[in-house]
């Protein structure tokens, strides 16, 4: 008895000297807020009846957003830009096909864009070139009195991220990312649900980027992306999967996002890829085949956000909420399932049905998301389907930014949304290159995430 009793002391002042090791959370510093300079919250601007717009970059994305901008009731595109002059040739001619009036054309090099931005008679500059001059030219139209629009990722580094917020707080102009994904119907859809309650409260958002990029590599000018992958580790194209997560969890309108971690795969595809076209195999790729990040907010909330743009893995972009009555699910198969409670189920459990607890039958399904649907989608889910776009989101965003700047309204989407979806590019590579420890996100509102507490599309 005696023996046993000294056996469980032992264990018990074994137990009672473990160290607790708290993990330290790399610091990420937040420069402050010059003086007279106000956030941006919910930024209202003078109404502009005719937007006149200028286009730089058509590349792969600039000319269907010139299609798309001209659609629009009250658009005028007023100016293109690219370095190549046979792009902005061919797009003009796209347009005057559709009847419109011939832009100025503006080409030639690299530095061509600074005479876009200057341009007196321009209200939008639309951003389509690739990722390293977004963040440049976003600040310069700024700079010169233009509201910006920029497409996916804004930026790349802190540097540009608070260059952004602060180019945007001092000349009080809109800086949007045109992040297509939120306007998808499902999104938009389920956000109008999750807004209503019918999750009940979420916990847990997912979303990714899976989508192997081997048949388009090629199409990217002077090779842009693949050398960034090649040079920079970490999930350096999150912001689709990161938009929809983050509205739905109402960051930075009344939560906040604290801290992340990041792991990576080795690095196999992408150099198999190099030396397949070139017939040498990179001495250093940087960039892991698979990237998973888990972040962790103020309201004890988390999100997980997935890369891998080298895989066979079928497209994904997951969208997953989970919450304290529901749960929805865009990928691989779109479906909602709800508490037994909230659906009137009083089925005795069964805990050998493994299908038991699943997704609402299709009939449900479709009750729901005729309910549900989102204001917006109703507005201009004909016009949207009629013009295209990735089924038509992508002319959801443009009608919305437009409409928006016509009636002097706050953009659905703020410099902030830019900066909390565009920081895991620089924050997960710092958290992989110091085995995936913490590295703290910054409170890009300084503050002012506390002001409004819900994500609001104003009518």
């Amino acid at each position: 008895m005696r023996t046993i009793k000294r056996t469980l002391l032992s264990c018990l002042l074994a137990l009672a000297i473990v160290p607790v090791i708290e993990a330290q959370v790399i610091k990420t510093p937040t420069p402050k807020r010059a003086k007279g300079q106000k956030d941006v919250v919910e930024l209202r601007c003078d109404p502009i009846p005719t937007v006149r717009v200028a286009v730089i970059g058509l590349g792969m994305r600039g000319p269907g957003a010139v299609y798309r901008m001209s659609q629009i009731d009250g658009v005028e595109i007023v100016a293109l830009c690219d370095v190549l002059p046979e792009r902005t040739a061919a797009v003009n001619k796209q347009l005057e096909k559709a009847g419109k009036p011939k832009a100025l054309e503006f080409s030639g090099d690299t530095s061509v864009w600074r005479k876009v931005t200057a341009l007196p008679n321009v209200d939008l500059v639309y951003v389509a070139t690739d990722w390293k001059s977004h963040a440049t030219i976003g600040m310069q139209a700024m700079k010169d009195g233009k509201h910006v629009a920029i497409e996916v990722p804004a930026a790349m580094t802190m540097d540009e991220i608070w260059g952004l917020i602060n180019t945007s707080e001092k000349t009080r102009k809109h800086c949007m990312q045109l992040e297509n994904c939120v306007y998808d119907f499902f999104e938009l859809t389920t956000l109008n649900m999750a807004q209503q309650g019918l999750f009940g409260e979420l916990i847990h958002a997912e979303g990714a980027y899976i989508h192997g990029l081997q048949p388009f590599w090629n199409a990217y000018w002077n090779n842009w992306r693949m050398d960034y992958n090649q040079n920079h580790r970490g999930d350096v194209y999150a912001t689709h999967g990161m938009g929809p997560a983050c509205q739905a969890l109402g960051i930075h309108r009344g939560d906040k996002m604290n801290y992340l971690v990041s792991m990576d795969t080795k690095p196999l595809q992408n150099p198999a890829f190099i030396k397949e076209k070139t017939g040498k195999a990179p001495e250093n790729f940087r960039n892991g085949d698979h990237t998973m990040t888990m972040i962790r907010t103020e309201n004890g909330k988390t999100i997980q956000i997935q890369h891998d743009v080298t895989s066979p893995r079928p497209y994904n972009r997951m969208y997953q909420l989970s919450g304290t009555k529901g749960f929805a699910n865009k990928y691989p198969t779109e479906g909602y399932a709800l508490d037994s409670k909230e659906i009137g189920s009083d089925v005795a459990p069964n805990h050998e049905d493994l299908n038991a607890h699943s997704f609402v039958p299709d009939e449900v399904k479709k009750a729901l998301m005729t309910k549900y649907k989102h204001p917006i989608v109703k507005d201009i889910e004909e016009k949207a389907k009629q013009v295209g776009g990735h089924g038509g989101m992508d002319f959801i965003m443009d009608y919305r930014l437009i409409y928006c700047l016509q009636n002097g309204l706050p953009l659905d989407m703020d410099v902030y949304d830019l900066a909390e979806w565009c920081c895991l590019a620089p924050l997960t590579e710092i958290s992989l290159d110091n085995n995936s420890a913490p590295v703290e996100i910054p409170d890009f509102t300084r503050g002012a995430w506390k002001k409004v507490n819900k994500l609001e599309f104003y009518q």
